[in-house]
């Protein structure tokens, strides 16, 4: 995963423009303020920039971001600095966080940044942290059949339908040039079939189904609802 979290601390262009990174983030927040009860404790693990935090904290109690890339957590850090209820920590202090700390723990597109092995290990770490009957929302795992070309699609249309196409267009031919095509393309990005992730939740102590759809703008890709047993 190093490689990845060096390719997040770098000045990258993932996002074509500040536009799509906020209707990214917007509608990612909205999803996740849908699993989330009012008054919970909710972990994001994973969660970049996380523009619209403030909505998913207006209903917990208390949410803590957890990001691994120094950079965007330092940025984190300065923008929630007057937030009580929010707080941004590192990957390395989840472990010393007390059994059954959150009532909700969020996922959302990390699993394919990380071996089989590695997401093994998390699954477990978030079932101690979880309340019994807590929920696990894990989103945006990519199926075995979804092609960088069903991703590119899913890009354009959500473009479309946020008032950036042109820049999309523009960003996607900027992609093939860069170092996130150049990692994808050497390292690769995980996938994973609908029962393959089920046997891990079931395996870690979860009673999961996968969701009607996909957290996010990529319907071609899977959230996975799992309960805390």
């Amino acid at each position: 995963m190093g490689d990845w979290i060096a390719f997040w601390n770098s000045q990258h262009s993932i996002y074509v423009n500040a536009r799509h990174c906020d209707v990214h983030f917007r509608a990612v927040a909205e999803d996740v303020c849908g699993y989330a009860p009012a008054g919970s404790r909710v972990l994001d693990f994973g969660c970049g920039e996380a523009l619209h935090a403030e909505r998913i904290a207006a209903r917990a109690q208390r949410l803590v971001l957890c990001e691994a890339a120094t950079n965007v957590r330092e940025r984190l850090v300065g923008r929630f600095a007057d937030r009580g209820n929010i707080k941004v920590c590192a990957p390395e202090e989840l472990d010393a966080l007390a059994e059954n700390a959150f009532d909700v723990v969020v996922m959302h597109s990390v699993a394919q940044y990380l071996t089989a092995e590695e997401l093994d290990a998390l699954i477990a770490l978030f079932h101690r942290l979880l309340a019994v009957n807590g929920l696990f929302l894990l989103g945006d795992v990519i199926p075995p059949q979804v092609s960088a070309a069903t991703d590119a699609a899913a890009l354009l249309r959500f473009a479309a339908a946020n008032g950036f196409l042109a820049a999309a267009v523009v960003g996607l031919m900027r992609t093939f040039l860069s170092d996130y095509w150049r990692l994808r393309t050497k390292i690769g990005l995980t996938r994973y079939g609908e029962s393959e992730i089920m046997q891990k939740l079931s395996s870690a102590g979860f009673s999961a189904e996968r969701a009607n759809r996909n957290i996010g703008h990529n319907p071609a890709r899977m959230t996975f609802l799992a309960r805390k047993r």
